[in-house]
This record gives C-alpha cells, sequence and structure tokens, in this order.
C-alpha cells in the first residue's frame, strides 16, 4: 500500500448529522452524507469512538468494544454504512482505546467486586504509609491521577479522566483482549485502526514519584516496552492483513520513536500522529494559557519531524485540526479578513509534505471557533476543569478567554450542512450548539465558496504525483520569519512549495538553482508562471506549489 497516496477524513460522530431528532449525531446520519464526503475523493475514514460508553470524556470511556452505542445506532447501521462506503472506495478506520477502559465497563466492575482475574487488568495499588497517595502523578484533565478503588482500601490509576481507569498491559491477558478486539472489527470488514495514546501504554510494574511534571512524562511515556507491545499486537491481529492501515496517537514522542513505531521493518504501525506542532501558542508548555503562536519554533519543529522521518523511513499522519483541538485557522490563520486564503494556505502547507494528510470534518469549509459568551456552553470535562483552575488565579473574564482559545469543544461544535438555526445538523437543539452557520456552512461553500474546491485539487496532486506522494523533503527558507517553504524531490524532479503565513505581502530571493522553467501545480490566487522569478512576491497568505 502505498500510503503517501491516501488521504483520510476524520468524523467525529456525535456532530456529524442527526439524522433520528435526538441532537446527536449518529451512523444513519453518515450514511445520509455519504455522497458528500465522496465528492473530496478521500481513501478512508476515522471515525471517533461510537462503542457503548457513559460519555464522560466522548466516547474515550469506553464501556463495551464489541457494541455500537444505541445512542449513535445498530450494528446493521454500521454494516450497512460499511457496505456503502466501500462502494466508493472508502475504508473504515476506528478508533482503538486501549489504553484504559471506563469504569463501566464489566471488567473493572468484576475487578471491584473481587474477582482476582480482572483485579490484574488495573493498576491497583496501597496507599503510601502515611496514608497519602501511591504516587503524586497527576491527571491529564487535572488533579491526582489514583482514585478510590471502591472500599477496598486500594486506588486505582487514571491518567486520564477518574471515569478512565488504565489497563495494566503487562498482563498478558489484558494484551489478548486489545488483539481480539482489533480482530473482532477485522471481522466486519474493517482495515483501518487509529489507537489512542498508545505510547503511554507502558507504564513500570513498579511506579515511583515524579520529581517534575516533564520528568513524570517520562516515566510512562514511550518506554521501550511500547514497542514489544505494538509488534505483539501487530503479529496477533491487523498485521495479519496486507491492506491494513494504522495510526498511533503519540503524545509527548520522539522521532527516534516514532521512526521505530512507524518504518515498516519494525512491523508495528503504518503511521503516527505527533503534536509538537500544536504546542507552539502554549506559554512555556502551558496549554490554558493566550500567547501568539511561536511561527519560527513552529518552523523548527515541521521541519525536525519530516526531515528526521524522511531519513529514517518513519511515516507521519499530517494535520492541523483533529477532535482535541481548537481549529487551527483561529490559531495560525485570519478567521476574520482572510479566512479563506489562511484556509487553503494551511491545506497547501500540510498537504504538501511527506505523509498521510487528516482532513477534519468541516476544515473543508473553513470552519473556525465557535464564537460563544460564556462556560455554560462547554461540556467538555477538560475544559470545566481548566475553567475552574485558571479562576484561582485569574478573573472571570480572563479565564473564559483563555478557555474559549484552546477548549476542544472548539471543533466538536455540530457541522455545518446551513445556515438554519441548527445550521442542518439537527432539527432540534443538539447537544453542543452551533454559532456563524449563516456565514460558513456546506450549502454557501457549494454555492460560492472556494475551499472545498481547493481540498479537492490538493487531493487530486496526491494521487496523481509521484513527487507528492513519494518525493523527499527538504526545508527551503528555514530562517525566514514569514513563509514556510520546502522542497519535494524525487527522480531529478523538484517540487517548490512556498506559503506566506501572514496577511501581509512579503517577498523571497530564489536561489538561482530554482529559478527554471516548469509549472505551478497549485495557487490560491490562481497564478501564472513559467519560470520562478529571483525575487519572487507573495500576497497575505499566498500558497504556491510549482514543479520544476
Amino acid at each position: 500500500m502505498n500510503l503517501g497516496k491516501k488521504v483520510i477524513y476524520q468524523i467525529y460522530p456525535k456532530s456529524f448529522y442527526d439524522s433520528n431528532g435526538d441532537g446527536v449525531g449518529d451512523i444513519r446520519g453518515i450514511i445520509e452524507k455519504i455522497p458528500y464526503i465522496a465528492k473530496l475523493n478521500i481513501d478512508y475514514i476515522w471515525f471517533n469512538p461510537f462503542f457503548v460508553s457513559p460519555q464522560y470524556d466522548n466516547g474515550y470511556d469506553i464501556a463495551d468494544y464489541y457494541k455500537i452505542d444505541p445512542k449513535f445506532g445498530t450494528m446493521d447501521d454500521f454494516e450497512e454504512l460499511a457496505a456503502k462506503l466501500k462502494e466508493h472506495n472508502i475504508g473504515i478506520m476506528l478508533d482503538m482505546v486501549f489504553n484504559h477502559c471506563s469504569t463501566e465497563h464489566e471488567w473493572f466492575k468484576k475487578a471491584l467486586a473481587g474477582d482476582p482475574k480482572y483485579k490484574a487488568y488495573f493498576y491497583l495499588r496501597d496507599p503510601k504509609e502515611d496514608c497519602s497517595l501511591p504516587t503524586n502523578w497527576q491527571s491529564k484533565f487535572g488533579g491526582p491521577a489514583w482514585e478510590k478503588f471502591g472500599d477496598t482500601g486500594k486506588y486505582y490509576l487514571h491518567l486520564y479522566a477518574k471515569q478512565q481507569a488504565d489497563l495494566d498491559w503487562h498482563n498478558p491477558d489484558v494484551r489478548q483482549e486489545a488483539a481480539n478486539v482489533v480482530n473482532f472489527w477485522r471481522e466486519h470488514g474493517v482495515s483501518g485502526f487509529r489507537f489512542d495514546v498508545l505510547n503511554v501504554i507502558g507504564k513500570d510494574k513498579v511506579l515511583v514519584d515524579s520529581t517534575d511534571p516533564n520528568q513524570e512524562k517520562m516515566l510512562y511515556t514511550d518506554t521501550p516496552v511500547v514497542h514489544q507491545y505494538i509488534k505483539e499486537l501487530n503479529e496477533n491481529s491487523f498485521g495479519q492483513d496486507a491492506d491494513s492501515i494504522t495510526v498511533g496517537e503519540m503524545s509527548s514522542t520522539t522521532i527516534e520513536n516514532s521512526i521505530r513505531y512507524s518504518n515498516p521493518a519494525e512491523h508495528e504501525l503504518s503511521m503516527i500522529f505527533s503534536f509538537h506542532h500544536l504546542k507552539v501558542d502554549y506559554d512555556h508548555g502551558e496549554k490554558w494559557s493566550m500567547v501568539p503562536f511561536d511561527f519560527k519554533k513552529l518552523k523548527e519543529i515541521m521541519f525536525e519531524w519530516q526531515t528526521g522521518m524522511d531519513q529514517g523511513n518513519g511515516w507521519q499522519a499530517l494535520f492541523w485540526n483533529n477532535h482535541d483541538q481548537p481549529w487551527a485557522l483561529n490559531r495560525f490563520g485570519d478567521p476574520v479578513k482572510y479566512r479563506n486564503k489562511s484556509a487553503e494556505m494551511l491545506a497547501t502547507t500540510i498537504h504538501l509534505m511527506r505523509g498521510t494528510p487528516y482532513i477534519y470534518m468541516g476544515e473543508e469549509l473553513g470552519m473556525v471557533d465557535p464564537s460563544y459568551q460564556s462556560m455554560d456552553q462547554y461540556v467538555d470535562v477538560e475544559a470545566i476543569n481548566a475553567y475552574n483552575e485558571l479562576i484561582k488565579t485569574h478573573s472571570k473574564e480572563e479565564a473564559f478567554k483563555i478557555v474559549h482559545s484552546k477548549a476542544r469543544d472548539n471543533s466538536r461544535t455540530p457541522m455545518h450542512w446551513d445556515g438554519s438555526e441548527y445550521a442542518g445538523f439537527s432539527q432540534v437543539k443538539p447537544w453542543l450548539l452551533p454559532t456563524d452557520q449563516e456565514q460558513i456552512n456546506v450549502e454557501k461553500e457549494f454555492a460560492s465558496g472556494e475551499i472545498f474546491n481547493y481540498y479537492q485539487k490538493l487531493i487530486k496532486l496526491r494521487k496523481s504525483e509521484d513527487l507528492i506522494s513519494d518525493g523527499h523533503f527538504e526545508p527551503l527558507f528555514a530562517d525566514d520569519h514569514q513563509v514556510f517553504a520546502y522542497l519535494r524531490k524525487l527522480n531529478g524532479e523538484t517540487l517548490v512549495v512556498i506559503n506566506n503565513f501572514y496577511g501581509d505581502p512579503c517577498e523571497v530571493s530564489v536561489p538561482s538553482e530554482l529559478q527554471k522553467s516548469g509549472n505551478v501545480l497549485i495557487s490560491n490566487y490562481a497564478r501564472e508562471l513559467s519560470e520562478l522569478p529571483a525575487k519572487l512576491k507573495l500576497q497575505p497568505y499566498e500558497s504556491l506549489a510549482f514543479k520544476l
């Protein structure tokens, strides 16, 4: 399989389309919108979890890996979805959440009831001699990472919400359970799998206190045993399919480890998600802060990863947006003055790189953060916890501004199908309210927009140009404070990709070896050039891809 030719579309089912009028998106709603998805000519759809779940973390707290949550539909609905997508040559990628399960899962319930087999599925520890928690670890959602295990006197580990109990992968039964789940869905025609926070499954048997937050991450992130566990999962499940496609969500990972995770010779995964480039607007690493993004740092990170993964034969998932991030347009573009051009510039930057591009639903419309006015409009546990912490040191107004800029719910608002009250997503009040749908929606985009059409062109180029799908990567203008540029090279051909990341015009000096004749593959200003000039002037948020 040529991963470089593939493009993956991400659907957050809860927010895509509500077919039955309960305010929540569902599988039948996705089936109804397949013709829309097919217009993009994508290859796979990654679906966020629609398994049985109490929804404390929007489905990432799974109570049954084998059943569709009735909120989303039935297994019959799923099989119809799979069959109809197959008619359009679109595969399914399911989200596998194996670092933890819901505290409402039967495994946890049996453990609580005292079953020794299932107690061994979890990290259960006694308090310290002074009766304090087993370790000083912090949950990624705020507060301690330990919760009382019923009335047993013990505590269970939860790196995320307290309703998400970490599974102990040292236990071979746990590893077999994971393979069984993957194999069940393989039997139902699924060939794509996205593994949630996969590189934190390698915690030690003996857990110790940390000295600081960064060191704490290293106690359970990218440990050597993770590679062993993934190889075993590969061998016992998806690795048996020649056409499987897998991606690991790798929190705080390294290039060295990511090469190992994704190099075909290692027999682990097809590709990895890394997130370092989406932390360049964090103040000293703190997510819940408001600072302008650091363009120099963004370039350094992306150039380092592209070059390193290329040299090590690793493979990246390329993305700006997903269900855990505020919209990239608000972070790196201009959603007011240059929404179209900055959306197209961001798309060009990512889609012409080396890797497999992911498009998050609504990105192809240029969707932006909702114009919420109060915390009452947010539902995500992480945002609510962050706000409650922030108001201890900030005014309520400042705390809300910070949460509004970083909340995961920003991208979880319903898909905008039209400009009606509920954005054509539902006939009733949705679980999360849309805003600004009068300006940004599918109906309007098809009638007079340009972003969707631009995405279609980028996808077509990736499938038709080996230089894009298979070419090597070289940074260009690495020290420029405004331009994000790079080269793709393959078999004597060169693609020059130049992106103005700001709303001010600028000029770059083109190296003499690139001042050659060629043709424009894509430009968001419909520019025509027969050769690159010595001085190239760029318009606000202009993107240009020129093939020599």
